[in-house]
């Protein structure tokens, strides 16, 4: 389960978090639809939404949306960014959902941070027989200078309460019984950024934005100047998830 610290960094840099952080590549979604069998008559759960950054590409599936969202300050985003989801308060570990109410359940930039069998059983309770969990991530392409000059500048101040990022997610999820064999994906994707965004981008890392002021502030400016004055394309690997609940 997330720590409630965790919530309140997103909460409070929501739009930073919003502004800074890369879309998803139009194939990685469309791959994630089919395999999910998104579209108008399906309901999808979209876990730890956040500002609706994948919520808004399953909103345009035409499939009904429920977006999950534990941090106030997230879910207010979303709202203001996603008016065709419905969004509520929760984590999913409880889910403030009915039995066998969801034909999916997808979790972006999200998993890591429950990926026990506590909140496996719940998903696979929130799905129907034959509904399948859909997991997407922006992972950051080492290949390229400025994401190597990003994760030199931010890995210093990671905390083992942030420690989340890695594979365990995938073990977790081998491991239950309630989900089948992991069907994967890979697509190459590219932000566009300027300095400002290369500071929200950075800002809106859990364990940043959890800094008090006085600590965040040079990392950020540290964050600008790697823009050098002008726009540059952040390089990213977008990978998707997908997994048959088996317990039928």
């Amino acid at each position: 389960m997330t720590h409630p610290s965790v919530w309140a960094g997103f909460g409070r840099h929501a739009a930073a978090y919003e502004r800074g952080r890369p879309d998803y590549p139009g194939e990685a979604v469309a791959w994630l639809a089919e395999r999910l069998s998104l579209g108008p008559g399906r309901c999808v759960v979209d876990l730890g939404a956040g500002t609706g950054k994948l919520t808004r590409r399953l909103v345009a599936t035409g499939a009904r949306v429920i977006a999950v969202e534990p941090a106030d300050g997230m879910r207010a985003e979303l709202v203001r960014a996603v008016p065709g989801a419905e969004a509520i308060a929760g984590i999913a570990e409880e889910l403030p959902l009915a039995d066998a109410s969801a034909d999916a359940v997808t979790a972006a930039q999200a998993f890591h941070w429950f990926a026990n069998e506590r909140a496996l059983a719940e998903i696979a309770r929130v799905l129907r027989p034959g509904g399948r969990l859909g997991l997407v991530w922006n992972t950051r392409d080492l290949a390229d200078p400025v994401q190597r000059a990003l994760v030199e500048l931010i890995e210093p101040l990671r905390t083992t309460e942030h420690s989340h990022v890695g594979s365990g997610w995938r073990a977790a999820l081998e491991a239950s019984p309630h989900f089948g064999s992991v069907e994967e994906a890979r697509f190459a994707n590219l932000q566009r950024v300027d300095a400002d965004l290369l500071a929200d981008r950075v800002g809106s890392v859990s364990f940043v934005a959890v800094l008090a002021e006085e600590e965040r502030r040079p990392v950020l400016e540290r964050a600008r100047a790697l823009a050098g004055g002008g726009e540059l394309d952040l390089r990213y690997v977008t990978e998707v998830f997908a997994a048959e609940r088996s317990d039928q």
